[in-house]
C-alpha cells in the first residue's frame, strides 16, 4: 500500500495566529475539524483512510498544538473563520466539510458565514444547542480542568469511548494523560473553547443553509447524546442520517472503518 505525501503549511489570520495545518491526497477538497482537543492529529488515521480517494485538509486549531493563539476574543465565530482561512491557504475554493463533535459546531458556522464555499456539510457526534445535559456537563468539566488538568484528561478519555474499547487500548489512556493541558496557557485556551461551545445556538436559521448535509452518530454517545443528532435531524429536512449503534463519543477512532466508509460513499453521492 502506498502512502500519500503530507504537505505542511502556515495560515497566518488577521489577529495574529499561526495556524499549523496540513493536506494530503487529491479529489474532491475535505476539511476535516475536530472537537474540544483541537489537534489534527485526531485525524490522522482517517485522513491517511480517505485521502486515497479526496484532498484531505486538516489543522491545529488555535492556541492548541503547533499553531498560536493570536489575540482575537475566542467564540465559535472566530473558530469557523480559522477554518475558511486554512481552506484559503491551501487554496481551495470549494470543500466539503467535517467537523466532529465542537468541531460540528465550526462546521455549522463556517456554513452559515460561506455557504457559496461548501459544498457538504459532515456534522458528526455534534448538536444544535447545548440544552442542561451537555450545559451541565460541560460546565463540570471546566471546573475540573480549573481543579485538576490530569483528571479532565482522564474523564475526557474514560466518557468518550467504549469501556470495553479502552480496556483493550489503553494506550489511549495514557496519551491523554501525556497531553493534559497542565500550564496556565493550555488550561486558558481551553477555557475559552468550552465557554464558546456552552454559548453555541444554531438554532435560530439552521433550516436555511443550502448545501447537503450528513448528520452522523452513536446510540451509546455518553457525552453528545443521539437525541441531539436527531434534533439536527429534525431541523435539516432532507438531510441524510447515519446512527451507529455503538462506538462511543469519539467513533471516529474506535469505529474508523465504519466512519470512512460512511463518509466516503455519501461524498461520492454528491
Amino acid at each position: 500500500m502506498t502512502t500519500t505525501e503530507i504537505i505542511d503549511f502556515k495560515v497566518e489570520t488577521p489577529d495574529g495566529a499561526t495556524l499549523h495545518a496540513f493536506k494530503e491526497g487529491h479529489g474532491q477538497p475535505l476539511l476535516l475539524i475536530s472537537g474540544l482537543s483541537g489537534t489534527a492529529a485526531f485525524w490522522a488515521d482517517i485522513a491517511a483512510t480517505l485521502s486515497r480517494s479526496f484532498q484531505i485538509i486538516r489543522f491545529d486549531q488555535r492556541g492548541i498544538g503547533a499553531s498560536t493563539r493570536g489575540e482575537a476574543p475566542c467564540d465559535m465565530e472566530l473558530l469557523a473563520r480559522d477554518s475558511l482561512a486554512v481552506l484559503d491557504a491551501a487554496g481551495i475554493d470549494r470543500a466539503v466539510v467535517l467537523g466532529h463533535s465542537t468541531g460540528g459546531c465550526m462546521a455549522q458556522t463556517a456554513a452559515r458565514l460561506a455557504p457559496e464555499r461548501i459544498d457538504g456539510l459532515i456534522l458528526s457526534a455534534s448538536w444544535l444547542k447545548p440544552g442542561r445535559f451537555l450545559s451541565g456537563l460541560f460546565g463540570a468539566r471546566r471546573a475540573i480542568l480549573d481543579a485538576d488538568p490530569y483528571a479532565y484528561a482522564a474523564i475526557s478519555v474514560l466518557s468518550g469511548y467504549q469501556p470495553r474499547w479502552i480496556e483493550a487500548n489503553w494506550s489511549v489512556y495514557d496519551d491523554a494523560l501525556e497531553a493534559a493541558p497542565v500550564s496556565e496557557h493550555a488550561r486558558t485556551v481551553m477555557r475559552e473553547r468550552l465557554d464558546a461551545l456552552l454559548a453555541f445556538d444554531g438554532s435560530a436559521d439552521i433550516a436555511a443553509l443550502p448545501m447537503p448535509v450528513l448528520i452522523l452518530g452513536t446510540r451509546d454517545d455518553m457525552v453528545v447524546p443521539v437525541y441531539h443528532q436527531e434534533e439536527l435531524a429534525a431541523a435539516l429536512p432532507g438531510c441524510r442520517r447515519a446512527i451507529m449503534e455503538t462506538g462511543g463519543h469519539l467513533f471516529p477512532v474506535s469505529r474508523p472503518d465504519a466512519f470512512t466508509a460512511t463518509v466516503a460513499e455519501w461524498i461520492g453521492e454528491l
